[in-house]
């Protein structure tokens, strides 16, 4: 759909806007002490609405430059509207609409790295976020190891400015180190497992790795920068034209850096801030001494539910992960993955019932307003699985208990791998091992035993104590089986 422009948002329409749109804080008003790499859509309807609820109602230096490491487009929308963006909320009930100030600015670090360099380096900076993707960290993600690609190992070697976001970190604390700047939290707020271990371990690797290391700066390292773990929550999809259209209709004037998400956020952060931190438990986040918990219940019983519902319903020819809710007999086959695997592989923090959490999460996905496409959750299953599903399966599977409900999300992943739904209709492959995947499957087409077999040899996915598992070997070709004579429908209908 076209959309129609008209009046922009910005400083000047603020009056315009309705009494409850309006930002809390007014940008400008709040000196920059957070600067913020990967300005997408997640970090606008999540860690900015956060900070400025934080802001308004504890106070604080604590406004956010927001850093894109890639695109201009949404740099340039947010500085054309005074560094203001609009959030939806949207429900079955209807949705709301609110203008966010919690930016101080934006910045597009390809075109001036350096002024991105320089931010790390200001004392007033004091905590740095990221939303970059797990790409962006080049780990190997069995090994933990940095694997960096040329433009990382340009920068590691120094010389020209630096281009990645592994480059920009060492580079900016270099620069803070020779300025005695003070200490700093860099802070993941990628859905990554121990986020914050693993950009340590990013971090140490480079400063080891970097051709030309200042002097004390790994000893600087150590005893000025913390990375605390966080667990991030928020079903935020996509915008579109019909995102910014609903803003404007609801804000009678434009947005062209709207998102929309569901009402539901959570964040949870490991309380471990040298320098001072926003006062984010005002605005309902979690401190805590361990995410770790946290992190275990969102990825086994939310996002492993998300992956079950996303590849069944898309082998099914359901477009939406609300509309695949509607599967019948769907729901009572998720409940008894989340009852009886999930919520029997791990503690979950103190006060939490995982059954409880998980039928939570099921309403989340049913939330009709949310048009979160199966085949989008469906991307990258090879690095997903492992901690969403797989690890939940070896620990059941290490205490003698059964892993049946398991099995079946890691069948109907091959299924869906396999490339075809129950109507024949094709369905991509997105994935960074879609190649040695299809190669596996077409060396095991000969049965679901060769194919699940093929697969379970790929250990840069499947973990050698499940791989190894005879008992979840026959089951996942049991389900795979059943998934192939008798598509998804019938599958769940006789599921017992």
């Amino acid at each position: 759909m076209a959309v129609t422009v008209g009046s922009r948002l910005g400083l000047g329409m603020l009056r315009r806007l309705p009494a409850e749109a309006r930002p809390l804080i007014r940008p400008g008003t709040v000196p920059t002490g957070v600067v913020h790499l990967g300005l997408g859509a997640f970090h606008r309807a999540h860690q900015a609405v956060f900070t400025e609820a934080a802001v308004g109602a504890a106070g604080g230096d604590w406004g956010i430059m927001a850093v894109a490491p890639r695109s201009t487009a949404v740099v340039e929308a947010i500085a054309a509207q005074d560094n203001l963006f609009s959030v939806s909320a949207l429900s079955a009930a209807g949705s709301s609409t609110r203008v966010v100030g919690a930016l101080s600015g934006v910045r597009h670090a390809p075109s001036d790295p350096d002024a991105v360099v320089a931010l790390l380096a200001d004392p007033a900076v004091r905590v740095v976020t990221l939303t970059v993707t797990e790409k962006a960290y080049q780990l190997d993600p069995v090994t933990g190891r940095l694997s960096p690609d040329s433009a990382l190992a340009a920068d590691l070697a120094g010389g020209g400015p630096p281009t990645t976001v592994p480059g920009l970190l060492l580079r900016g604390l270099a620069a803070r180190a020779a300025a005695d700047a003070g200490p700093v939290a860099l802070v993941s707020c990628d859905n990554l497992p121990a986020n914050g271990r693993r950009l340590r371990g990013m971090l140490d690797q480079a400063v080891s790795r970097a051709g030309a290391v200042p002097t004390g700066l790994v000893e600087w390292v150590a005893g000025n920068v913390t990375c605390p773990g966080t667990m991030v929550d928020r079903i935020v999809p996509a915008s579109t034209p019909e995102t910014i259209e609903a803003a404007r209709r609801a804000l009678g004037v434009t947005d062209l850096a709207a998102v929309a998400a569901e009402p539901y956020a959570q964040w949870v952060i490991e309380d471990d801030f040298p320098g001072g931190r926003p006062g984010w438990e005002f605005a309902g986040a979690v401190l805590t001494d361990d995410a770790g918990p946290w992190e275990r219940l969102k990825l086994r019983a939310l996002n492993g539910v998300h992956s079950a519902i996303a590849y069944l319903g898309a082998l099914a020819g359901r477009e939406t992960i609300a509309d695949a809710l509607e599967i019948p007999h769907l729901r009572e086959v998720l409940r008894r993955l989340i009852a009886e695997d999930v919520a029997a592989s791990f503690t979950p923090p103190d006060g939490v019932r995982v059954v409880d959490y998980g039928e939570q999460a099921l309403a989340r996905f049913g939330n009709p307003a949310i048009h979160h496409r199966t085949l989008q959750v469906a991307i990258d299953g090879s690095q997903k699985l492992p901690q969403r599903v797989l690890h939940t399966i070896a620990d059941l599977r290490a205490t003698g208990r059964s892993a049946r409900w398991g099995a079946l999300v890691v069948a109907s992943w091959l299924r869906f791998a396999l490339g075809y739904a129950d109507d024949g209709r094709p369905l991509p492959l997105q994935d960074p091992l879609a190649g040695p995947i299809r190669a596996a499957l077409d060396a095991g087409a000969q049965s679901p035993a060769g194919a699940v077999d093929a697969v379970f040899a790929l250990r840069d996915v499947i973990p050698v104590e499940v791989a190894e598992d005879d008992e979840v070997r026959a089951d996942v070709i049991a389900w795979l089986t059943a998934l192939e004579r008798h598509g998804v429908e019938a599958t769940l209908a006789g599921a017992r």
